[in-house]
């Protein structure tokens, strides 16, 4: 705990330097951002290479450091792009500020993920001269591409033929409570409602598709789903379907012959992606018999992922648990609502077991004025710490 505290200042020093560097998924550029980071690792030593993705973008960093001994490979992963900063009139400070007041690092991406990134770097500093007692080996991830959905850096990870398939994966999320062990699962898709097109003066009634999707989304947000799970159910959250979108349309002075809409179903392992896609496609097929269109609405799958959970005695999760409770914390192992990298990892063949969320406490996350509090990041970095070590064997 000592080496713990002693560390922090440096780990603030890195993640204020992150902030600064708006990296916000989707819009900026990640460039500034890795350059910081690759900076900080090439003057520790630290070996480490650069991702792309198919596109030849960078996408992330890997650092590696193989262990003296046979055994697994374990991976430490932070995000360094942000959510976007929304209004930024209303933020009390600039989303880049990088300061810290009242005990609070501010800025976009304090919490979500940029301090838990430099923790990770320097727990990685820690471990390297050390690397020849140790059993297996350790990967950080510093990935980015991950706040649009696309999870690019974690893509090209798992896609690179020269990096080993790691046991399990520590995810550095914040939150303090807990340790997700799990998360639902999501099933996505595009509905085209079609209609006659007209203008809107006729004297001929037309149903445009706009007002068909409206009655596409009311059978859709009436859908009978499965309520909460049975007390004692390990999984504990029911499934949720929500229309997230809707485009069709312009001006005033005809009805559109097309509307599409944004559907986004949550699903767990009770009700997985069939159930979800036969649910949607009974309200489509509800819709066209009730109100006749030229062609039936189509159903375009974007994205499937599955459910994922693990058992607080299963690792990675396990050394977690056990090097909080070493420090005095009482953690509860949680299953969260929001999909993660943990599903794309749950995914892979044969599944990669992850941990999504353990950190410092925090408040804005996605919002304005992100900040985390730093009172607690000596103990966040003494657990980590500490469960690396239990999984490399290297204590």
């Amino acid at each position: 705990m000592a080496h713990a505290a002693t560390r922090s200042a440096s780990v603030i020093e890195l993640a204020q330097e992150l902030i600064r560097r708006p990296s916000r998924g989707g819009i900026d550029d990640y460039t500034p951002v890795l350059s910081v980071l690759e900076g900080w690792l090439a003057g520790h030593a630290l070996p480490h290479r650069r991702l792309h993705d198919e596109a030849g973008q960078l996408v992330g960093l890997l650092v590696e450091i193989a262990g003296g001994r046979p055994g697994p490979w374990w991976t430490l992963d932070a995000c360094v792009d942000t959510a976007s900063f929304g209004d930024e009139e209303a933020w009390a400070f600039p989303p880049t500020a990088g300061d810290i007041v009242d005990g609070f690092l501010r800025g976009r991406g304090a919490a979500d993920s940029k301090l838990a990134a430099s923790a990770f770097c320097h727990i990685a500093a820690d471990l390297m001269p050390r690397a020849g007692r140790m059993g297996g080996a350790l990967a950080v991830l510093l990935d980015v591409d991950e706040h649009t959905g696309g999870f690019g850096g974690a893509r090209a990870y798992l896609a690179d033929p020269d990096a080993a398939i790691p046991a399990g994966v520590m995810i550095g999320y914040p939150g303090m409570d807990d340790v997700v062990v799990g998360g639902r699962g999501l099933w996505r898709a595009t509905l085209t409602v079609s209609a006659d097109s007209g203008h809107s003066g006729s004297s001929r009634r037309v149903l445009g598709a706009v007002s068909r999707a409206a009655r596409l989304v009311q059978l859709l947000d009436t859908a009978d789903l499965p309520g909460l799970p049975a007390a004692g159910a390990e999984f504990g959250l029911p499934p949720k379907l929500s229309v997230t979108a809707v485009h069709g349309g312009e001006g005033f002075s005809v009805t559109a012959d097309r509307c599409d809409l944004n559907v986004d179903v949550r699903t767990t392992p009770a009700f997985d992606a069939y159930d979800a896609e036969t649910l949607v496609r009974k309200a489509a097929a509800e819709l066209d018999a009730e109100l006749l269109g030229p062609a039936p609405t189509r159903i375009t799958p974007i994205a499937c992922w599955p459910p994922f959970q693990l058992q607080p005695h299963e690792q990675p999760a396990a050394a977690l648990m056990d090097a909080a409770a070493s420090m005095g914390l009482a953690v509860r192992a949680k299953t969260a609502g929001p999909s993660n990298i943990g599903n794309l990892l749950a995914g892979q063949a044969g599944g990669i077991p992850a941990t999504a969320g353990f950190g410092v406490p925090y408040e804005g996350l996605h919002g304005i004025d992100e900040r985390a509090r730093l009172a607690e990041l000596p103990q966040v970095y003494a657990v980590y710490h500490r469960a690396v070590l239990q999984l490399l064997d290297a204590r």
